[in-house]
């Protein structure tokens, strides 16, 4: 089991940046593959980005490809989104997730811990 605490959510304009982090804590953190999902006002939660248990392997979903970079610091239990070049549309919740084991599913990694969310206004 692990536990997942987000934070760098905010408002921004169009155009503007943020940098999410995650901090993990309670197992051991590279055992873990490790996403970031979304979920807008009454729209499904959707997943933005995998990163692997050594963070050699990353996939994005394509709204977000060429502006959003995932990473991770095993050494220090974290995983980051910056997010670059931000839309309108990408105003969300965010949530950073942990699913046990490294076999690479890619987006369709199936998470089940997550944190408590951080939210991103992107305005036009």
């Amino acid at each position: 089991q692990v536990q997942l605490v987000e934070s760098g959510g905010g408002a921004v304009q169009a155009g503007g940046s943020l940098r999410l982090s995650c901090a993990a804590s309670g197992s051991v953190f590279s055992e873990f593959s490790m996403g970031w999902f979304r979920q807008a006002p009454g729209k499904e939660r959707e997943v933005v980005a995998v990163i692997s248990c050594r963070g050699d392997i990353t996939a994005y979903v394509d709204s977000v490809k060429g502006r959003f970079t995932v990473s991770r610091d095993n050494a220090k239990h974290t995983v980051s989104l910056e997010m670059n070049g931000l839309k309108p549309e990408d105003t969300a919740m965010y949530y950073c997730a942990a699913r046990v084991g490294c076999a690479w599913d890619g987006l369709r990694t199936v998470c089940n811990e997550w944190g408590q969310g951080t939210q991103v206004t992107v305005s036009s």
